[in-house]
């Protein structure tokens, strides 16, 4: 397994299927207050859409919806950035890769201080997330 930071997700990589790593992230959403609002199968969207073939790839809204609420308390136009994505890919060595959006980068485009502090509870919560898979 490995886990890496960058400027606007949280990853990791581990040795599951794509199938049982969405049932495992989907428990750990969870388990951490999220409920799933979107699925978006990549994979079969371009099969269907460009006869394109790809690797399975999968995007989770999720969304933990008292935070939600907060947030749009303090910003009604936040909901542009709602839910917080969180993707299952394979990878091309045949495991399996976890990415949750990192709420916290994003939200740096908003003048709104009262965002931090949501922000930063839905941010530890994913990587809670990731971290237990």
């Amino acid at each position: 397994m490995s886990d890496t930071t960058t400027d606007y997700y949280y990853t990791k990589t581990i040795d599951l299927s794509p199938d049982e790593a969405e049932a495992r992230v989907r428990e750990e959403l969870e388990e951490e207050g999220f409920g799933v609002l979107t699925e978006i199968d990549v994979q079969a969207t371009l099969k269907k859409k460009l006869d394109e073939d790809m690797r399975p790839y999968m995007i989770l809204g999720a969304c933990n919806p008292p935070y939600a609420h907060k947030a749009l308390e303090a910003e009604d136009k936040i909901g542009t950035m709602l839910p917080c994505n969180v993707i299952v890919q394979q990878s091309d060595d045949g495991r399996t890769e976890v990415a949750a959006v990192d709420p916290v980068a994003s939200m740096q485009a908003v003048d709104n201080e009262a965002l931090r502090p949501i922000a930063e509870e839905i941010r530890d919560r994913l990587r809670r997330v990731i971290d237990r898979i």
